[in-house]
């Protein structure tokens, strides 16, 4: 009887075969995960020599001086009262200054006029156009028509002495069509300092410079609006501002429809000629960031890749490292040298923020995943207008 109990019982092959079974899959789990900490490590590492090398290659100020062409600086300024006489007061003397005045409500345009400057009041938005394009295209239109390069100012930078002639010099000497010269980040709330120097990091670390300045594949484009000089006859060669009047990220649409148009530019180093706080707090930061990053993928896909990438390159290997991988530690000193590659270059503050590099990347990919999330739902503003409104 009892030997008929044991013969109805579960093969006792089976037991083994689970634990033999569990122990395969754990070994598959850790060599992917292994796998995964090698690949972002070695990709880390090829970044920070990028930066080192896009350093040396980022175009910098010409010496001395030299004959400028006639020229137009042009500021498009919405409630920017706080800060638009600081920057008119930097701009300097011997050129046209311009303020448009995009439908201010708290005196921008009083003190733009106390501050030597003339100033243009903004006409209504037009359907289909986003605010900075249209201010933009208004100041075109109202420039001096005999200058023959328009430099764009953001009303919270801030120019160094000669500046904006040290800028139009770089456009002349690279015979370029656009530049955008980076100014110098200024970051002083702990959000600031964890996700503002991302922004050169994540062009010095990825996009070759100088094969970006030639071609016109929209991958190879980084720009910054901040501070854009362009030659008037490339803007009109590819339709002015008319051409990104509904894009959020104008700036790399405007260098991307130069470029389209037979002309060449691209990033340069204005770490010496400005300097710009964008924002001041952690709202700021994040609604700044909300209602562009998800601009910069274009779609979910892409989004999800791009956070795979970050996540995968930038944070899976120091987490590692915290259980114990050299091969973790290796990615993530990488990542770090890669971030003081780009802050001794372009002026950001090194340690010990680029010691909080996986901090800083997990941050923008939240930003990221926000911003898509938002704009997926329709709920995006900027200076009390409607993202979509343009579309």
């Amino acid at each position: 009887m009892s030997s008929e109990r044991r013969s109805a019982s579960v093969p006792t092959g089976s037991r083994p075969g689970r634990v033999a079974m569990g122990g395969a899959v754990r070994r598959a789990v850790g060599g992917v995960l292994r796998g995964a900490v090698l690949a972002g490590s070695a990709l880390s590492a090829a970044g920070a020599v990028h930066a080192v090398v896009n350093g040396r290659l980022l175009r910098r100020p010409s010496a001395g001086p030299g004959p400028l062409p006639r020229l137009s600086v042009l500021v498009p300024a919405r409630n920017e009262a706080a800060g638009i006489g600081d920057c008119l007061a930097a701009l300097g003397t011997g050129h046209e200054v311009l303020v448009l005045d995009d439908e201010s409500d708290d005196g921008t345009a009083d003190v733009a006029t106390r501050g030597g400057a003339r100033v243009l009041a903004g006409r209504p938005l037009p359907p289909g156009w986003l605010g900075k394009p249209w201010a933009c295209a208004q100041l075109v239109e109202a420039a001096d028509p005999g200058s023959e390069v328009l430099v764009f100012v953001d009303a919270d930078v801030r120019m160094a002495p000669g500046g904006v002639a040290a800028a139009v010099r770089m456009l002349l000497d690279a015979d370029l069509d656009i530049v955008c010269p980076f100014p110098r980040q200024l970051a002083g709330s702990v959000p600031e300092r964890l996700v503002q120097p991302l922004l050169q990091w994540s062009w010095l670390t990825t996009l070759p410079l100088r094969a970006a300045e030639r071609s016109a594949r929209p991958s190879l484009t980084a720009a910054c609006g901040q501070f854009v000089v362009v030659r008037r006859a490339a803007l009109d060669r590819c339709g002015g501002f008319a051409a990104v009047r509904s894009a959020v990220l104008d700036d790399v649409a405007l260098v991307r429809a130069v470029k389209s148009a037979g002309g060449r530019g691209g990033i340069v180093d204005g770490t010496d000629l400005a300097a710009c706080r964008m924002y001041r707090d952690w709202p700021s930061v994040r609604d700044g960031y909300g209602k562009s990053l998800w601009s910069a993928v274009g779609s979910l896909p892409a989004a999800a890749a791009m956070l795979f990438g970050l996540l995968l390159v930038w944070v899976v290997p120091p987490v590692a490292a915290l259980f114990g991988s050299r091969t973790g530690l290796a990615g993530y000193l990488f990542g770090v040298a890669g971030r003081v590659a780009t802050g001794r270059r372009t002026g950001a503050r090194v340690l010990p923020d680029a010691g909080a590099h996986p901090v800083s990347v997990g941050l923008l990919s939240y930003l990221l995943a926000r911003s898509v999330v938002l704009r997926r739902y329709g709920v995006l503003r900027w200076k009390g207008r409607d993202i979509d409104a343009a579309r």
